[in-house]
């Protein structure tokens, strides 16, 4: 019994690690997505998702024909429905890239934790420790801080970009708890799969316009969204795998990581400013994720 503990310690630490990874692989594709929906690159929203559909599923046929057994579907009614619930999610968050800095996009998406948290309760009736909740509550300060920034405050206007960016959120709270629930039978490589094939019918419908061309710097536009497919399919099956582990409310605290990574990657690669409010918003979520760390989880009896 005594040696099961360690070994649990060390499960959660990798599952933390997959979903700082997680982070950081989404965050990089958001800036991605940013540029390619500018204008002159071609690309659309409702392109981005339908690539990225696309290079998962095919990604995903490869990994299954190299690895045998890897394809273990179960449950086949929850993997569709939290593909349905992704594909949704994809083309909003797209959309609002679209339309709002990537930032801003970032900050109001991962509102999704916290409502991820909330439907768990219900779902799985997890009860989170009080330190969980109040790193929670001190990451989604730093995040609130992080959103005073600029033209941004309390009085936010909500026009079409952050309305989508929001709506993402609700879906993808949805997914997260599809998620930890399909990880009791399911593996990773199977949720990522059915993620993709239900998900694409939903967002084919948003790519009926024209496609851009391999010609006059198409191929280097080409080559940038197969990456951000591919960073998005690394992000995605980190976050499926540390939900085998980790409860959606102790994931939730680290996943305030996400609009953060975002918002310091949106510096350099978009010219993106940052002022006071949003360093000191940054450094708050940063610690309340280390306390939720190291004093969130609940003690064995």
């Amino acid at each position: 019994m005594t040696a099961s503990i360690p070994a649990q310690s060390r499960r959660r630490m990798v599952a933390r690690a997959e979903l700082a990874g997680s982070a950081l692989c989404f965050g990089l594709m958001a800036i991605l997505a940013r540029k390619l929906t500018m204008p002159g690159m071609g690309f659309s929203a409702g392109h981005l998702a339908v690539l990225r559909f696309v290079v998962g599923a095919l990604a995903s046929l490869v990994a299954f024909a190299l690895i045998p057994g890897l394809y273990r579907p179960s449950n086949y009614r929850l993997l569709v429905t939290r593909g349905i619930s992704g594909g949704a999610v994809v083309v909003l968050y797209f959309y609002a890239l679209a339309h709002i800095p990537a930032g801003e996009a970032g900050i109001l998406y991962n509102v999704f934790p916290v409502i991820a948290v909330a439907m768990s309760l219900a779902i799985f009736k997890e009860r989170p420790t009080i330190h969980l909740w109040l790193a929670i509550l001190a990451a989604s300060l730093g995040v609130v801080l992080v959103l005073g920034q600029g033209h941004l405050g309390l009085g936010l206007g909500l026009g079409r970009g952050e309305l989508a960016a929001l709506a993402a959120a609700v879906f993808a709270a949805t997914s997260a708890n599809a998620i930890r629930a399909a990880r009791h039978t399911e593996n990773a490589a199977t949720i990522f799969f059915y993620f993709c094939l239900a998900g694409l019918p939903v967002v084919l419908p948003f790519a009926l316009s024209p496609w851009p061309g391999l010609l006059h710097g198409g191929l280097a536009a080409w080559g940038l969204a197969v990456l951000m497919s591919l960073l998005a399919l690394s992000g995605q099956m980190l976050m499926s795998e540390a939900y085998g582990v980790l409860s959606v409310s102790e994931a939730a605290v680290w996943l305030q990581l996400l609009p953060i990574v975002q918002y310091l990657l949106a510096m350099p690669m978009l010219g993106e400013r940052a002022t006071a409010a949003g360093l000191a918003g940054v450094l708050i979520t940063v610690a309340g994720v280390a306390y939720g760390t190291v004093l969130g989880h609940r003690a064995r009896a």
